[in-house]
């Protein structure tokens, strides 16, 4: 059991460290560029909600505040989720080339991020312009970069 246990808590450990740097590119993108912050975290639960038949309780201004909340900690928990999930193919054997770690994790955190926005018709990616796609991708392959190297540290500490 304890061979499962610390894998997946080095990885979600690892999935936190990678999500700070993917929000820190982010917001260093939207003070460079003067962009506005997204509101797709936030457009994101509340579909969900509704889809689901949840409702989120409170008044209206108690009710945005909530899913304001909700928003960027769904963030968080999909990165410990892929962290966890990495850390455990890693531990499984599945061990190629730092490169190919980083595409593989980038791709993943794309995938996971974005086919939620797809599926739920918030976001088409065939839409989006050149610039779009630069500050998606760039804080996508940081959280892979960083993840992939705190669970190699973690590990290596850990073993």
């Amino acid at each position: 059991m304890t061979s499962v246990i610390r894998p997946i808590l080095h990885g979600a450990v690892a999935g936190l460290v990678g999500t700070s740097a993917l929000n820190m590119a982010g917001y260093a993108d939207i003070a460079v560029r003067g962009r506005p912050v997204s509101d797709t975290p936030e457009i994101t639960v509340r579909t969900l909600a509704s889809k689901l038949g949840i409702r989120i309780p409170g008044d209206d201004q108690i009710r945005e505040n909530r899913i304001a909340g909700l928003g960027p900690l769904t963030g968080y928990t999909v990165g410990m989720g892929m962290g966890a999930a990495l850390s455990l193919a890693q531990v499984a054997g599945w061990l190629p080339a730092n490169a190919g770690r980083y595409a593989v994790a980038s791709l993943f955190a794309l995938t996971a991020t974005n086919a939620p926005i797809v599926l739920l018709g918030i976001s088409d990616p065939r839409t989006w312009e050149t610039a779009d796609w630069i500050s998606d991708i760039i804080p996508h392959v940081l959280f892979a970069v960083v993840t992939v190297g705190v669970i190699d540290k973690l590990e290596a500490a850990g073993s």
